[in-house]
């Protein structure tokens, strides 16, 4: 273990050249955090001085149990070069140490808003993939995910020791060839490019993975070693003293073979029995071979073997056998922490290089006025640009801290800053707040440490900042009046289910209220909302998001007050089909009256609105690029007024008036009725998705009841709603499976009582593992997981992810209906009167 003081973190974070930010991403039981701690525990953990004096819930002991993360750790870790990886080494640097900021990120579904918001603030993506299991729906989410945020990705095959005798998968025993294993691992190299190449990364540039240029490590994370295909060139091109090793690298993958009876290489197997492909010959050989040396205590020909490779291993440690023998030695020729920093520092950005393409990604702004030029260089002595991807939740109640990135300027303990929020909009000014940083601290792990200030670079926790940031902020100085915000995160999963809570005891209400508020404050995609029946609302992703928020609120933050919690209740949305003629809209008491025309949104503007490209903040010319896809005038571009619900949803309102006075108090009364509407539709009161409402005449008199304004207008829109034939939306989950072809049976008979269907099943070839994908309406989804993993023997860990809003073909407007039953369920858990448009 390296010992360094915080101090040595903080002199390296002016460096810019010496600094790595790292998401460590991956899906489900592919060894992720294994890794990381591998890595914690050779770079560096052991810093020699105290922490801060508020401690954290972040590493959480409930993680362990279900044996998943469910949050994201942080890690700064310091890492000194050897001489010869120094020499190696072609880019830009500056000595030997360099701090790497690493955060490990959950694997699991529904908590994948904790990637997202680690991708968002990284430059670089180490993606783990278990070489049994092969590229899963996880790891497909997190590559698009960091070419979506220009964010560079390399990979770490896990899992390799099962891929040799006395360490195959359980249940499945495959003996597997040399030239098989050459096959797994190709096929999924192969597969995660396909993916990269299906991906707009231009600005990246090449972002293909390819093991001869080092950007691919194979690795057990468990056992502790990895490699990567420099590291044997290395060793053979100092053996045979002729050989460049960079040449020599391209001879250990693809289709090259030495003939070891001509002691040729040829780019075809002759069939010899003496031809072997390079890789299998000159790594996977000797691995075995050293492997099987352990495991049969032939520890005469293993001493030989390790002395042939440099390998000296203590004398403590000889009296090893069988696998504590393989990984002592494994770990002691090849240990993982070496083999993957080295490749974090070779092939990963720094935040200097990262950030000239980044910008156009990061910053909401104009790309050419003084914050974007100080996020693109990195400047230190800029303004403050930081993000604040989560507040993570202190064991002090009420206490958070804000945890983030700092783009450019440097962020100092005492330092006012402007805080802008997730709903802040530059021309309304709203969302804003300015407060002092308390504390700016280096975070490794469970222990945060105190420091002056933290340039520009590096992320950063902060204290101070409690009750003005909800969720996700941009912070600059204090005099920075006309910046523009860092751009918001887009999650690829949102809250779908939700329960009902209310406290036994009604003096235990403002416990739950605070309860609550922390609760959403500290989790990025659950909401919490008060209904009118007075109880309160959690919504989550799925079932096990759901728990764990549930254990949050009642364990955590709610000082042992008791609550009963409802049965979780699916959510929906309405839409419409059809196009409405004028509807007419009038106020009772007044002269005040609207036209308005209700019609289905196109599916390019919902799917644009969704991804975060189409929205109040987005460029004219992007706007107008969009529109004119689904057919628009362009110069509808400025007659958007508004999305909606919370200004960008995917519902739109659009001016097509023509020379109406008081337009611009109209547009006021339309927006606020419009957002009262978008968030609880005519049908069920639920929220509303792929509308467009036209307003085409509105007459609205200055001195008249803003109220009953705002009220005619939301009426209006409910009317026009009605009337061009809507529809529920149910949201359907996909379902990703993987494990042995033995339990295919079960899943599809539990599948089939759930009205669930299989869309997509393949077998990986020499592993004896499938993978399949199916469709499930979450409404039917309760229990699935449960239901799969005790049918299987807990073989299969199925993974539910939101899919699409998939239209009920029923009629609302019959009761007797599918849809019609499920309008009337929603209306009576809502405590509304039976509608009356229904027969």
């Amino acid at each position: 273990m390296v010992d360094f003081t915080a101090l040595e973190l903080r002199e390296i974070m002016e460096k810019h050249n010496n600094i790595r930010n790292i998401s460590v991403v991956a899906n489900l039981r592919h060894g992720k955090s294994t890794l990381t701690n591998s890595l914690v525990a050779s770079a560096g953990i052991g810093i020699k001085e105290e922490a801060v004096v508020v401690p954290i819930t972040d590493t959480r002991a409930d993680q362990a149990e279900p044996g998943i993360s469910i949050r994201s750790t942080n890690f700064s870790l310091l890492y000194a070069m050897d001489d010869e990886s120094v020499e190696a080494y072609n880019g830009k640097g500056d000595g030997n140490k360099y701090l790497i900021n690493i955060i490990d990120s959950p694997g699991h579904v529904d908590f994948a808003s904790e990637a997202t918001a680690a991708i968002h603030i990284t430059d670089g993506a180490l993606v783990v993939i278990d070489c049994i299991e092969g590229i899963c729906m996880q790891t497909e989410t997190v590559l698009h995910q960091a070419l979506s945020e220009m964010v560079r990705p390399i990979l770490c095959l896990s899992k390799m020791d099962k891929l040799f005798p006395g360490h195959e998968v359980e249940g499945a025993k495959p003996e597997f060839t040399g030239e098989q294993v050459y096959q797994i691992l190709s096929n999924i190299i192969q597969n995660a490019n396909a993916i990269l190449a299906a991906n707009d990364a231009e600005r990246l540039g090449d972002v293909q993975i390819y093991p001869e240029n080092g950007t691919v490590a194979f690795s057990s994370c468990l056992h502790g070693w990895a490699f990567r295909l420099a590291d044997f060139a290395e060793m053979y091109a100092l053996k045979y003293k002729k050989a460049d090793a960079n040449e020599y690298m391209k001879f250990l993958w693809g289709d090259n073979f030495f003939d070891s009876a001509t002691g040729k290489w040829t780019t075809k197997d002759n069939g010899s029995g003496t031809c072997i492909r390079g890789f299998v010959k000159f790594i996977y050989n000797p691995i075995k071979s050293i492997m099987d040396a352990c495991m049969n205590d032939d520890k005469g020909e293993l001493w030989k073997m390790c002395s042939r490779a440099g390998v000296s291993i203590k004398d403590d440690d000889k009296d090893l056998t069988g696998r504590a023998l393989v990984k002592c030695v494994m770990q002691t020729w090849m240990p993982a922490s070496t083999t993957l920093l080295k490749m974090m520092i070779f092939h990963l950005p720094s935040p200097l290089e990262a950030q000239k393409y980044r910008v156009e990604n990061l910053y909401e702004g104009p790309l050419d006025d003084m914050y974007a030029e100080a996020i693109r260089n990195c400047d230190p002595d800029g303004p403050l640009m930081l993000y604040v991807s989560k507040m993570i939740p202190a064991s002090d109640m009420g206490k958070f801290f804000a945890f983030g990135r700092v783009f450019s300027g440097r962020v100092a303990a005492g330092m006012k800053v402007r805080i802008m929020g997730r709903s802040y909009v530059p021309s309304i000014k709203n969302d804003l707040y300015p407060k002092s940083v308390e504390h700016t601290i280096i975070w490794t792990g469970n222990n945060q440490y105190d420091v002056e200030d933290i340039p520009c670079g590096s992320t950063v926790g902060l204290t101070g900042l409690d009750g003005y940031i909800i969720k996700s902020a941009t912070l600059t100085n204090e005099k920075e009046l006309d910046a523009c915000p860092i751009r918001a995160m887009k999650f690829s999963v949102s809250p779908v289910m939700f329960v009902t809570v209310e406290c036994k005891v009604s003096s235990d209400i403002p416990k739950l209220v605070e309860g609550l508020k922390r609760l959403a404050n500290s989790d990025l995609v659950v909401l919490c909302s008060e209904e009118e029946s007075g109880k309160y609302r959690v919504a989550a992703v799925g079932e096990l998001h759901l728990e764990i928020c549930l254990k949050d609120l009642q364990e955590c933050l709610m000082d042992g007050a008791e609550v009963t919690v409802s049965s979780p209740v699916v959510s929906y949305r309405e839409t419409v089909l059809g196009k409405t003629c004028n509807v007419e809209g009038k106020s009772l008491s007044t002269n005040n009256s609207l036209s308005i025309v209700a019609r289905p949104l196109h599916k390019i503007l919902v799917e644009a609105i969704d991804a975060g490209q189409l929205g109040p903040h987005t460029d004219r010319v992007v706007r107008s690029q969009i529109l004119a896809k689904c057919g628009w005038d362009e110069d509808l571009a400025d007659k958007i007024w508004s999305f909606g619900p919370d200004a960008v949803g995917p519902n739109m309102v659009v001016d097509m008036c023509k020379r109406v006075q008081n337009l611009e108090l109209a547009k006021k009364f339309v927006v606020a009725g419009f957002e009262l509407a978008s968030k609880e539709g005519a049908l069920a009161k639920e929220k509303m998705r792929g509308i467009c409402f036209e307003i085409h005449n509105v007459a609205i008199h200055v001195n008249d009841d803003s109220r009953a304004k705002t009220a005619m207008v939301q009426t209006a829109i409910y009317e026009s709603q009605l009337a061009a034939k809507p529809r529920l939306l149910e949201p359907v989950y996909i379902v990703a499976m993987e494990g042995p072809q033995s339990a295919l049976h079960a899943i599809y008979g539990i599948l089939e009582k759930k009205g669930g269907e299989v869309y997509q099943v393949f077998e990986r070839e020499y592993t004896q593992q499938f993978h399949a994908r199916a469709y499930i309406s979450v409404n039917e989804s309760f229990g699935l997981a449960k239901e799969i993993r005790a049918a299987t023997a807990g073989q299969v860990y199925p993974q539910c992810v939101f899919g699409y809003w998939d239209s009920m073909a029923s009629d609302p407007f019959q009761a007797s209906s599918t849809a019609g039953q499920r309008v009337l369920d929603i209306r009576e858990r809502k405590m509304l009167r039976r509608p009356s448009f229904q027969n």
